[in-house]
């Protein structure tokens, strides 16, 4: 279910009202494959509710330029909320999820294992929230880059 941003730091706030807990994670999740899947369902393991901070095609035209996403805003929104392990989406168009972050305080942040507490641009923000840090090990071969590369070697071949 897609909840607007200014409607997230209070849905939140009642969820941890209840007593359950947030995990969140955050991508453009573009063209979605079977490594997205395995992330998000081990990422839904580390609380009761998932939250994916979806970046809006704005920001993922601002982070990877012309051309992308693939996929509009509407359309991967509907895609991972569809998915039985993702609770919730909410959209942001800054390039970075911090802000968004700093709203939700999520009890957990995960993270692709290519990062780590240090490399993490928003690993602050989860940390002096009292939030925690767990970086998931990618799937390897699997990755939106690929599938586009793989798209275009097939279309000029043709």
């Amino acid at each position: 279910m897609l909840i607007k941003r200014a409607n997230i730091r209070e849905f939140v706030e009642n969820i941890h009202k209840s007593g359950k807990t947030v995990v969140t994670t955050n991508g453009c999740f573009d063209i979605l494959h079977a490594g997205h899947v395995r992330y998000l369902q081990k990422t839904k393991t580390f609380a009761d509710y998932l939250i994916v901070l979806l970046n809006s095609d704005k920001s993922i035209t601002n982070i990877k330029g012309s051309g992308r996403p693939i996929n509009n805003e509407s359309d991967r929104a509907e895609v991972l909320g569809a998915l039985s392990c993702v609770d919730y989406v909410v959209l942001f168009d800054e390039d970075s999820p911090r802000d968004l972050l700093e709203e939700i305080k999520p009890d957990v942040h995960t993270k692709g294992a290519d990062y780590t507490a240090d490399t993490l641009p928003e690993a602050d923000v989860i940390l002096n929230n009292n939030g925690r840090l767990e970086f998931i090990e990618l799937v390897e071969g699997k990755s939106t880059t690929q599938i586009i590369s793989k798209m275009n070697e097939t279309k000029s071949s043709c």
